[in-house]
């Protein structure tokens, strides 16, 4: 699996927008994500994030984070199958031939609807943010926030916190690589699974907390907190950049009449 939120270098559409763009993409995507419980409207939002990537060559990587997705699916159906007793019975999540059991918790239209909704709604926030940061370098992200006079000790721990979810699980698999070359085996099946974790999970946080300390010590020679440097690349707005800022403006604003239109009636 491709190591999660790790810029990837392009030259693709999203590569070239720049980082205020992306930004109000991700805060109109998520504004309409939120308000909406259409299933139509929030499919069609996942469509468009996808066909995005692929125009801007970034599909695969997207489509690689979508196990995460599946797997956070199911268990956000059987929250809702659970808690939700709403429309018609359509099911049992217990087979009605186990005996003593069988045939309780019933599964409704309601609660599909509803694991349906928050379903596409975490996969079009997860695949948003995702296309954002694989195709935003770090540092076009920092003058950014510079730019938004964004306190300095806030813009540091986003970006070290975005720059650590990749290093994390790089490093978490060369330690697994390193346990089974040392002939560790700790079984097959989820338990061996299980057992496992403990290896990897001990020198891990160790390394993490090593990496901690170092780096605040060269934030601190490198002067981070005086603000006194200067920058080799500035980013500009762009002819896609003033295309698509306008048009995402529209799509916003006629999205938030059509709410509250809705919600007064």
């Amino acid at each position: 699996m491709a190591e999660i939120l790790q810029y990837i270098p392009g030259d693709g559409i999203f590569h070239r927008l720049h980082p205020v763009t992306k930004i109000l993409f991700i805060i109109i995507v998520s504004v309409v994500t939120i308000l909406t419980s259409s299933i139509p409207l929030l499919a069609g939002l996942l469509l468009l994030i996808f066909l995005l990537a692929f125009a801007g060559h970034l599909l695969r990587p997207v489509i690689q984070q979508m196990i995460l997705i599946l797997l956070m699916s199911i268990v956000i159906y059987l929250i809702t199958i659970l808690t939700v007793q709403d429309g018609a019975v359509i099911g049992y999540l217990v087979p009605s031939f186990i005996p003593l059991i069988g045939g309780s918790i019933p599964i409704t239209v309601g609660a599909l609807t509803v694991g349906t909704v928050l379903t596409l709604r975490f996969a079009i926030l997860i695949s948003a943010f995702q296309l954002f940061v694989i195709s935003t370098q770090p540092r076009d992200l920092v003058h950014t926030m510079e730019r938004a006079r964004v306190p300095v000790d806030y813009t540091l721990m986003f970006i070290i916190a975005l720059r650590f979810i990749p290093t994390l699980q790089i490093e978490g698999k060369r330690i697994h690589e390193a346990q089974l070359a040392r002939g560790y085996h700790p079984g097959d099946g989820f338990m061996g699974r299980i057992r496992s974790v403990a290896p990897v999970m001990v020198p891990l946080v160790s390394n993490s907390l090593s990496r901690a300390t170092l780096l605040g010590l060269t934030i601190d020679l490198r002067g981070y907190r005086t603000r006194a440097r200067t920058r080799l690349r500035e980013r500009t707005f762009g002819i896609a950049d003033k295309v698509a800022i306008p048009l995402m403006c529209l799509a916003g604003v006629a999205f938030l009449y059509g709410f509250l239109t809705s919600s007064l009636l």
